[in-house]
């Protein structure tokens, strides 16, 4: 469960009211140091920050917001632009509103996902069963949007959407490829951002989807200690948190345990029978009898056999296919063979969303994933649209929604292995007021749910246990895509924020 772009994810709008377009330019011009930089790599200049008045009807209201898209340089430490990352974000008058920042993952996903998928003001339907990508990318009033309550910053880290490097690849693998410096300067951006809008006092939230997950607390924590900066509540969907939880497959029963669940979920969904209460069982016996026997092993075959039987009840799968598999279910087998007989497979970021097998009969999957493959056309056709006619943000480079070059390029620094785990208990620790709210899709098996109930159930209260709560929704790594999903999620985020 490496997540990483080849085989995991990073990880949405109807008529939009005719926007009254007033670009216009930013007052502060680009500098010489931006354009020599940019002339370094032949680069064009990025245009000045560009706005546009929009509205959307959800829940019975109208919001009016104003859309912008701009830039902030990244610095190195003398002060050298390096870098530029691109943001869209949505705001609405008023006072003591809230911001909240949003980041995917990847490393190499633009936040387009969050952005048109989950909590912008429109959306564009991609990654559920049925989705093509093909069709029109057409944007919607989005009825889980959180701008009603907050507004809303999408970052796009650098080498995604439009954000780019300002030196040669070397040094970029350096200065934003790599874990630990990915931190801090998306910690300065949102530094950045509140200091140039006149935000610091505002309340300050930050979301983080899959990587963006491992993001999430290390950047709430560097934010805290570092820049002066506090969070009052982090929202981290299908979150990547802990890396070495799937180490050491071959003693530790803890990789298993994390993927049962979830494709349990699948089957009892398929059975029209999913619910929280079916799950609790499942969850009680994967890691009580299923665990423990996991770890006797050899030692008693009786136990191993009940096992077997037991997972077969629980997935719905060959028993023959479970026996072989000694009960230990690997993702990838598991998505071909659940839907081998049709000719399909299964996504690992919500294993019923299926598409046909191109190469049915080779020893390993050799097809990409289904959603992962899907999504890319509807959510570039839509940014790139939006951002350059709508916004009227104009520029003709390359729009990266899903970057392979940047996971291909990234460098994992030595504490890269131990998650964002520490991260997480140090920034709770550090301010009793922080609440954060873990949210999952039952079905994903790239970031399973149960990793992070185990995560928090290991936590110390901290004097209220409900300040970190882990929350599991029908669907898969977006689970948001699923109306019902996003509307339970929805109420759930609001409770964090005190939103009616």
């Amino acid at each position: 469960m490496r997540k990483t772009l080849p085989s995991t994810l990073f990880a949405a709008l109807l008529v939009t009211a005719a926007p009254f377009i007033h670009a216009k330019n930013d007052p502060k011009p680009a500098s010489t140091q931006d354009s020599a930089s940019a002339d370094t790599l032949h680069l064009p200049p990025l245009p000045a920050d560009a706005h546009v008045s929009q509205s959307a009807k959800v829940d019975g209201r109208t919001l009016h917001y104003t859309v912008t898209v701009g830039k902030l340089p990244v610095r190195d430490e003398q002060g050298t632009i390096t870098g530029e990352v691109v943001f869209t974000a949505y705001t609405i008058p008023g006072k003591d509103r809230p911001v909240t920042f949003a980041l995917n993952g990847g490393p190499g996903a633009s936040s387009v996902y969050l952005n048109f998928g989950a909590i912008g003001p429109k959306r564009v339907s991609f990654g559920v069963e049925g989705d093509n990508p093909s069709d029109p990318a057409v944007l919607h009033d989005n009825p889980g949007t959180w701008l009603g309550f907050t507004d809303l910053v999408f970052i796009d880290p650098v080498g995604t959407g439009y954000s780019r490097a300002l030196v040669p690849k070397d040094k970029a693998v350096k200065q934003f490829y790599s874990t630990d410096n990915d931190i801090k300067y998306l910690s300065r951006i949102i530094y950045d951002w509140l200091v140039k809008n006149g935000r610091m006092e505002s309340r300050k939230y930050l979301v983080g989807e899959s990587y963006g997950g491992f993001r999430g607390p290390r950047i709430t924590e560097y934010l805290q200690t570092q820049l002066g900066v506090a969070m009052n509540g982090v929202v981290l969907l299908s979150p990547y948190l802990d890396a070495a939880a799937s180490d050491n497959e071959n003693v530790s029963p803890l990789p298993w345990m994390l993927t049962l669940p979830s494709i349990a979920a699948a089957h009892l969904e398929r059975e029209y029978q999913l619910t929280a209460a079916a799950m609790a069982p499942i969850i009680d016996y994967t890691r009580g009898e299923y665990a423990v026997t996991l770890m006797k092993g050899r030692t008693d075959p009786a136990a191993t056999d009940a096992m077997l039987k037991k997972v077969t009840e629980l997935t719905g799968l060959d028993p023959v296919f479970v026996k072989r598999s000694g009960g230990r279910l690997e993702t990838q087998a598991y998505l071909r063979e659940v839907y081998r007989s049709e000719g399909k497979l299964g996504s690992r970021y919500d294993s019923n969303v299926t598409a046909w097998d191109p190469f049915p009969y080779a020893p390993h999957q050799v097809g990409g994933d289904p959603i992962l493959n899907g999504i890319i056309a509807p959510t570039t056709t839509a940014m790139v649209n939006f951002v350059t006619q709508t916004v009227g943000w104009k520029y003709d480079g390359r729009y990266n929604a899903l970057s392979y070059a940047v996971n291909s390029a990234w460098h994992e620094d030595d504490d890269a292995n131990q998650g964002s785990v520490s991260q997480l208990r140090e920034a709770v620790a550090n301010d009793p007021n922080l609440r954060v709210l873990i949210a999952h899709g039952w079905d994903d098996l790239s970031c399973p749910f149960m990793a992070s109930v185990l995560i928090v159930d290991q936590m110390p209260d901290m004097g209220d246990p409900t300040r970190v709560q882990v929350k599991e929704y029908p669907g898969g790594h977006m689970f948001y895509t699923r109306p019902a999903s996003q509307a339970a999620f929805l109420q759930d985020v609001k409770t964090l924020y005190g939103a009616r």
